[in-house]
């Protein structure tokens, strides 16, 4: 889907080659936003981890195979969403996120400004509202909740989530609406009850 430039080909053929240096390059490339799509799906640090660290070893071992017809980092946010939805597929049972906000809370605290900073209750009323959006998005099926993740929540391009997902970017547009359209109804419903 995107070509991929020269720099990022050489250090592909190097590390095909065995070149650990050009392998840990382009890992350390795209480990943050792999982490932060981890993070999303798994809803907890060690899980994001342990999803992120199996990818990882999966594009090591993989990488002979790349066939650089999409760029890099694409085919790694491809096998860390397979590897997170293989990983709630196995356990069934999502953990409720308690440590997302904690470093967002830490820093309103640290750097609160007296005139703009929110009090307590403005806090509480942020953490109870981001925790009930988590609760909403929890309420969508996969399908829907990775394509919402990978678009509103990680900023991916509709062709990023084409390649990513493996589907036409019409298949990506027509899942992000019902996605949000469902989002809506789950987040209006809950309020009103």
């Amino acid at each position: 889907m995107g070509d991929i430039d020269q720099t990022e080909k050489e250090l592909i053929q190097k590390a095909k080659q065995g070149d650990q240096d050009s392998f840990e390059a382009l890992i350390l490339s795209c480990k943050e936003k792999a982490y932060n799509i981890a993070l999303r799906y798994m809803q907890n640090e060690e899980d994001a981890l342990d999803a992120v660290q199996e990818s990882f070893i999966k594009i090591f071992r993989h990488l002979p195979k790349f066939n650089e017809q999409s760029r890099f980092d694409t085919w790694v946010y491809r096998i860390v969403v397979n590897a997170c939805n293989d990983m709630l597929r196995k356990s069934k049972k999502m953990k409720v996120i308690d440590t997302v906000y904690k470093n967002e809370e830490d820093e309103d605290i640290a750097f609160e400004i007296a005139d703009k900073a929110p009090g307590p209750d403005g806090l509480l009323e942020k953490k109870e509202e981001s925790e009930y959006i988590v609760q909403c998005l929890d309420k969508l099926s996969t399908e829907y909740k990775e394509v919402l993740i990978l678009r509103d929540l990680n900023g991916f391009s509709y062709d990023e989530i084409a390649s990513i997902l493996d589907c036409s970017i019409g298949t990506v547009k027509s899942k992000i609406s019902r996605a949000r359209q469902k989002f809506k109804d789950i987040y209006l419903l809950k309020r009103v009850i």
